[in-house]
């Protein structure tokens, strides 16, 4: 290499040196000389190695707070470093979530597990973190071990029955969501065993739904209403499922589920100018909700109005360019 192409790849190498990353931990380090955290800042500097883990933490809270994570980050890492406690490992871990990086603080917890295997808490987030992570065998064998070491625990139930509905193991998701509705008969868990079973076309859907409704004595619940629409719409009755999805209306007039499934109940019962007057109201409530417009373009489409139909089903597409039904359809029509 000559010395014009050494010096070339050196200065290459020095603004690599100095960009980004550089400037990102320069920039960093000024908001730490800064008020509120300056005071924090200086004491880290003039204290010893034992006090420096409590005061990189409480930099660190402060930072949290004032939505600084990634520098956050960096101070409960310093104060885990420090003085490896239960409070920073559960911080640490929060801020690697929210910065993004999922696999370390997977790793995290894994040593957290190991070192505290009595907090609950760790585990717990794990659980979370596979199922973001997209790795649903690790996070089954999570639950299944909670388990095993309590059979009572509820929560671990309720996750695990919520992993197994969205790996579409519809019966073990329902045992599961069965067994943390028993432990803790609350209405979250209720309201979700309901809905699986509605989706099943189980009629216990409308008993838990009933149960939940009883204890709503201010009648501001909309969820229970909801579930026994889907049920009835599933099932076939569909007056019923209208009445429910009016019911939910009546509750909140911007409940755009509720119109849809009525529109869609009357669509299949081929009552199409009153199906289109209720997707209608979902594009009113708001206009960038892709599933009316979608369905807009099928009453056209059954009514013949192919132009039209074509119309919504490009507004779908253009607010949801996955919305691979819409696409189809404009594909069909053209």
């Amino acid at each position: 290499m000559n010395r014009s192409s050494l010096l070339l790849s050196i200065g290459l190498l020095m603004a690599a040196c100095n960009g980004p990353d550089k400037n990102a931990r320069e920039e960093g380090s000024a908001v730490l000389k800064k008020p509120p955290y300056a005071s924090l800042t200086d004491s880290i500097h003039d204290t010893d190695k034992e006090k420096q883990a409590g005061l990189y933490f409480r930099r660190g809270e402060l930072l949290s707070r004032n939505d600084m994570h990634e520098l956050a980050a960096n101070d409960f890492k310093r104060s885990w470093e420090l003085h490896p406690d239960e409070t920073t490992g559960l911080r640490y871990a929060s801020s690697l979530t929210i910065t993004g990086k999922l696999h370390d603080a997977i790793r995290l917890l894994r040593e957290c597990q190991k070192n505290f295997p009595a907090n609950a808490s760790f585990s717990n987030m794990l659980g979370d973190l596979y199922l973001q992570a997209g790795e649903t065998k690790q996070a089954l064998q999570l639950y299944d071990d909670m388990l095993k070491a309590d059979s009572l625990n509820f929560e671990a139930w309720y996750e695990k029955g919520l992993l197994l509905e969205k790996s579409q193991d519809t019966a073990g998701a329902l045992a599961a969501l069965q067994k943390a509705y028993t432990l803790q008969p609350v209405n979250t868990y209720a309201l979700e065993l309901a809905h699986l079973y509605a989706e099943s076309r189980n009629a216990m859907a409308v008993r838990l739904c009933d149960d939940v409704l009883r204890k709503d004595s201010a009648h501001e619940l909309i969820d229970p209403l909801f579930i026994k629409g889907i049920y009835y719409a599933n099932t076939g009755q569909g007056s019923q499922a209208i009445v429910q999805f009016d019911s939910c209306i009546r509750r909140d007039w911007k409940f755009q589920d509720a119109y849809l499934e009525k529109g869609i109940v009357l669509f299949h019962e081929k009552k199409y100018k009153d199906a289109g007057e209720v997707f209608q109201m979902t594009i009113r409530v708001s206009n960038t909700y892709p599933d009316g417009y979608y369905w807009m373009g099928r009453c056209f489409e059954a009514t013949g109005h192919k132009e039209d139909a074509i119309l919504y089903y490009q507004q779908a597409l253009s607010l949801d360019k996955d919305f691979k039904e819409a696409r189809e359809a404009i594909q069909r029509l053209k």
